[in-house]
C-alpha cells in the first residue's frame, strides 16, 4: 500500500486563484497527495461559497489532483479549522489569503494561529481575488 498524505486547505475568496492551484499541483508532485479543500462560509455567505467551492474543486481535478471540497459550518477560518482538523485524517495544512493590506486572515494572523492550534505544518499561500466569471469587480 503507497503511503497518501492528506492535506487539508483553507480557503475562500482565493480558492479558484491560479497561485493556489499552482500550489497543490506543485504539493502533489512531492507524492501521492489527497486534498480536502475547506471554504469557510457563515449563512448569509453559504449560496456564494458554495458556488466557489464546486467551481474551485471542479478546476482542481481538471488539473489532475485529488481534491474534495466542504462548507464549513462557520465564517470565522479559525473556528472552521478548528472543527474540521483530526490529526488522523491529516497530514499538513495550506491556507489560501489575499495579499496583506486585503486579507482579514492576515490581519488576525491566521496561518500562524492555525500552526498553533493543529501542531501541524502550515504553508501559507499569497493569492489574487478570484477570477472566475461570478466574481465580484
Amino acid at each position: 500500500m503507497t503511503w497518501q498524505t492528506r492535506v487539508l486547505v483553507i480557503a475562500n475568496q482565493t480558492a479558484e486563484s491560479e497561485e493556489l492551484l499552482r500550489a497543490l499541483k506543485e504539493r502533489a508532485q512531492g507524492g501521492q497527495t489527497a486534498f480536502r479543500l475547506l471554504v469557510p462560509a457563515g449563512p448569509s455567505a453559504r449560496d456564494q461559497a458554495a458556488t466557489r467551492l464546486a467551481t474551485a474543486v471542479e478546476r482542481m481535478r481538471a488539473a489532475g489532483l485529488d481534491v474534495e471540497g466542504e462548507l464549513a459550518h462557520d465564517s470565522d477560518p479559525l473556528i472552521a479549522v478548528q472543527e474540521a482538523w483530526d490529526p488522523r485524517s491529516y497530514d499538513e495544512i495550506v491556507v489560501s489569503t489575499l495579499p496583506t493590506g486585503v486579507s482579514k486572515w492576515l490581519q488576525v494572523d491566521l496561518p500562524h494561529r492555525v500552526a498553533k492550534l493543529t501542531d501541524a505544518p502550515v504553508k501559507h499561500v499569497v493569492a489574487q481575488r478570484q477570477q472566475a466569471a461570478h466574481a465580484p469587480a
